[in-house]
């Protein structure tokens, strides 16, 4: 490829000494003329103030980050630039970016790289620019300190959580439509009719009873002891001196924990005495929701270890152990700086898709190194592991264990006799067990509570362990695989409302019940009903595919939207093209293997259905309608 190194390049966006300049950012919300997914385009061009090293020297540095990169070869400094940006884009994390594109120009190139979050994108892409420039100066570039900035710009995403991005990450690879619904703040699964919307792992088809119930802890720990199921002994009270006097009645050791919270926070096992108590009684009341009143549950604190059972849809699928955080001593470091270290880890990214959060200092940290007779200041023998808090949180650094393969059917049964009494998608039993392996019935066992919105990536990458991939049985709940959560799509490039109409009227003739969705540059229709155009074409698009009784969409894209935003879904079921343009022929490369296409060009017609090709001129007179009407039938 020949770029333009003249010295009277206009520059756009560079900046005096920048050898790259890029400009012309586009990003698309979807499939484009680019690419097939959503995406960020820019052209990319020397700017001729001095030559760029080359694509060799290049290559040799950027393979100190990236070693595999060493095996690629590339045409142009452009090529490189895209593939290294391909790879920065996943963030260190193993996001499912692996789509670029790179395209001649008169004047250098046009870069496309795969999207999901705008915002972080951009940074990647300036990111990425500015170490290439770093490159050529030979200076540093503080490579670490950039990427835990754009981790964090992601983390803080509305993909960025890991329960949503792994269920995103396994949508993507079966196939399934997922997109975030931002006026809802939700997640939609699949389209029209067949569409399943979340937040995270609670689903549209969830009991919200249920799902409350699950909060009220008192309730809920009553509700499953009138079943005869294990659950400790407890008292709730509203006040301090109320939770000293349930401790006595009970008996030490107790545990603290709000009735009303989620995620461990506000709660402390194993109290031994009344000054631990009036400790954790107070964790407990900050933890709980200003709106709600101050009702605290102490109960009998079991011995053993703790472990989460995972049920979805009613059938047990996972159990994990759930350690504290700890360290081990080497004779000469402090526990702060042991805990520093372990925070500096590979395993401790502290990414959507990392096994272990960092460690997090707090009172509840310092009481009960203080119970050890130790502070953060203390130094530990070489080989002493040191348990730093009571409670197995993950999000304060915990660790997690796959125990699913050393689950004992009977506590297999239990959980599930749990789950066939709330009508929720997924659903957590937290217990403690001296051994999972053992029955419950033979053993130290105890429901602490029930969580109706577990989270995941636990089950999914634990810190010790196989994976279970959780992600894959909760869609496969609603879902066999990408063609079951989609609707039938016929994409048109042009059509007047009329010839629209005339479509639906075809579709309702085979089947009258159905609900059709219709988008056009002039109007948006369900079945022959008008309704509102919003000014962003897309936003249409979506508005339909958001309605859950639709059964067939039928849309207009023609070349200004496809080039100004691209289109909102991938694939179509059926494509009409009249007199296609260029960008307009990507249509007909966004599609299924058994789909149809059909291409008119002045009076040519031909028509691709099931692998078959068919061409034959049109009669005069004859109407292009006639032809795809004709086709309608065989994708329904």
């Amino acid at each position: 490829m020949v770029i333009d190194t003249s010295t009277d390049v206009v520059r756009v966006n560079a900046r005096k000494t920048d050898i790259f300049d890029l400009f012309n950012f586009k990003h698309y919300i979807g499939s484009n003329p680019e690419l097939n997914t959503a995406a960020c385009t820019f052209d990319f061009a020397l700017t001729g103030y001095q030559e760029p090293l080359s694509i060799e020297n290049y290559v040799e540095k950027i393979s100190d980050r990236y070693p595999h990169l060493r095996e690629e070869k590339y045409e142009s400094h452009a090529h490189l630039f895209a593939r290294t940006l391909s790879e920065v884009s996943k963030l260190d994390m193993g996001l499912h970016f692996h789509c670029w594109n790179v395209k001649p120009l008169e004047r250098g190139a046009r870069i496309s790289v795969q999207s999901l979050h705008t915002r972080t994108t951009r940074s990647v892409i300036y990111f990425v620019w500015d170490w290439f420039e770093a490159m050529t100066l030979d200076e540093e570039i503080a490579f670490d300190e950039q990427m835990r900035n754009l981790q964090n710009i992601f983390r803080r995403s509305v993909y960025g959580g890991p329960t949503v991005y792994s269920l995103l990450r396994k949508a993507n690879e079966k196939g399934i439509p997922a997109f975030y619904l931002w006026d809802e703040g939700l997640m939609q699964y699949g389209y029209g009719r067949k569409q399943v919307r979340g937040i995270a792992t609670t689903f549209d088809g969830d009991s919200h009873i249920d799902s409350d119930f699950t909060t009220r802890k008192d309730d809920c720990k009553a509700f499953l002891a009138t079943l005869g199921f294990p659950v400790p002994g407890g008292e709730i009270v509203t006040s301090r001196e109320g939770a000293l006097d349930a401790a006595e009645d009970i008996g030490y050791p107790v545990a603290i924990k709000p009735v009303v919270g989620h995620k461990g926070i506000g709660v402390t096992a194993d109290v031994r005495d009344s000054e631990e108590l009036r400790a954790a009684f107070n964790r407990a009341v900050k933890a709980v929701p200003e709106e709600q009143p101050i009702r605290i549950i102490v109960e009998k604190s079991i011995s053993g270890a703790d472990f989460r059972l995972l049920c979805v849809n009613g059938r047990f699928v996972a159990a994990t152990e759930r350690r504290p955080a700890s360290v081990v001593g080497d004779g000469y470091s402090t526990i702060s700086e042991l805990i520093d270290r372990e925070n500096r880890s590979d395993a401790r990214r502290d990414t959507p898709t990392s096994a272990m959060s960092k460690i997090q200092l707090d009172e509840a940290m310092d009481m009960y190194l203080e119970e050890q007779g130790l502070s953060l200041d203390s130094v530990i023998k070489e080989g002493r592991r040191v348990y730093l808090r009571k409670v197995a949180n993950l999000s304060s650094g915990g660790v997690s264990i796959d125990a699913t393969p050393t689950v004992h059917p009977d506590n297999m049964i239990l959980a599930q006799d749990v789950a066939q009494h709330f009508r929720l998608t997924c659903l957590g039993i937290d217990v403690i067990s001296e051994d999972l392996a053992k029955s419950w019935k033979d053993s130290s066992f105890s429901i602490l509570e029930i969580n109706a919105a577990p989270g995941i990536f636990m089950h999914l990458n634990p810190a010790v362990g196989e994976s279970v991939d959780v992600p894959e049985k909760i869609l496969e709940t609603f879902f066999d695989g990408g063609t079951e959560a989609r609707i039938p799509i016929v994409t048109f490039n042009r059509i007047k409302v009329a010839e629209l109409q005339a479509t639906i009227d075809q579709i309702l003739s085979h089947h009258p019940d159905w609900v059709i969705g219709a988008a056009c540059r002039d109007g948006v229709y369900i079945n022959r009903a008008e309704k509102i155009l919003h000014r962003d074409y897309n936003t249409n698009v979506q508005n339909l595919l958001r309605n859950p009784k639709l059964d067939l969409l039928i849309v207009e894209y023609e070349e200004d939207v496809l080039a100004t935003q691209g289109m909102f879904y991938y694939g179509s079921n059926m494509v009409v093209l009249d007199n296609p343009t260029e960008i307009e022929m990507m249509l007909a490369r966004d599609v299924f293997e058994n789909s149809t296409i059909i291409i008119k060009q002045g009076d040519r017609v031909s028509i691709r259905r099931q692998g078959l090709l068919e061409q034959y001129t049109l009669g005069v007179d004859e109407p292009f309608s006639r032809v795809y009407l004709k086709e309608i039938p065989t994708i329904l």
